[in-house]
């Protein structure tokens, strides 16, 4: 088993550890080493890495994760403490930025994608819309954007709709109830709900059957599989990105 990080794994480290074993690639992200803290460097990172890694033909399957017991580990103070003017200024960052998370998942990333999701926090759209996803029993999915005062707009809308159907979906945004991983996986927004331990694990091991297939079925079964993606960000995700950031 050969095991070598990519030759840009160094210029996105302050963001994400990367490991490659025999064409796998995971992509862990973390802050200081610990969970990551979601901020405009990370909304920005998230783009850059995933169309880097998706130009890479030494990638050949793609696994994404977190560190610790969170998906993500809150939000970046400064994000809440800039000015009015600042926030201003902002915007368009936060547009471009939010509308490249699932974006360059979704259209630059040809092999097939796994979402192991390490507990709870923002952004677990970029998961959830991996071909396959699995979780730890800990992970609570939710939105809490409505019930916070903001419109709830920045792509993990779009997710539970196309997964959850509208009525599940709406009952999500207006409500901000959370789904534990049993309930996700009943409702299928998640194909496995597998112990902490076992996550990372699990994840290498459906990569290694994936791999056992040519690799052009490989690929072009992702094309089908990501499908449905493309034609739901092409026709909501703009959409719900201005939107959300209307009363931001």
């Amino acid at each position: 088993m050969s095991s070598q990080p990519p030759k840009y794994a160094a210029r996105h480290a302050e963001h994400f550890a990367m490991e490659r074993r025999d064409g796998v690639l995971l992509l862990r992200m973390h802050t200081g080493g610990g969970p990551a803290v979601m901020s405009l460097a990370l909304h920005h990172a998230w783009g850059e890495v995933l169309r880097e890694a998706g130009a890479d033909l030494d990638n050949e399957v793609l696994i994404l994760t977190g560190t610790g017991e969170a998906w993500t580990g809150g939000l970046d103070p400064a994000l809440l403490d800039r000015p009015p003017a600042q926030r201003g200024e902002d915007r368009y960052d936060l547009y471009r930025d939010g509308i490249a998370l699932l974006r360059s998942l979704v259209f630059s990333v040809d092999v097939p994608t796994i979402g192991a999701l390490n507990g709870p926090g923002y952004h677990q759209e970029l998961a959830l819309a991996c071909d396959l996803t699995l979780c730890t029993p800990g992970t609570v999915f939710d939105d809490t954007h409505f019930r916070s005062g903001a419109v709830p707009g920045d792509g993990q809308h779009l997710v539970y709709q196309e997964l959850l159907g509208l009525k599940r979906a709406a009952r999500m945004l207006y409500t901000g109830a959370g789904v534990g991983a049993t309930e996700a996986l009943e409702l299928g927004l998640v194909n496995e709900v597998v112990p902490d331990e076992r996550l990372l694990p699990r994840a290498w091991e459906l990569a290694a059957e994936i791999m056992a297939a040519p690799r052009a079925t490989r690929r072009l079964t992702h094309a089908i599989v990501q499908r449905p993606w493309q034609r739901r960000l092409v026709d909501d995700l703009a959409f719900g990105r201005t939107h959300h950031l209307l009363n931001t």
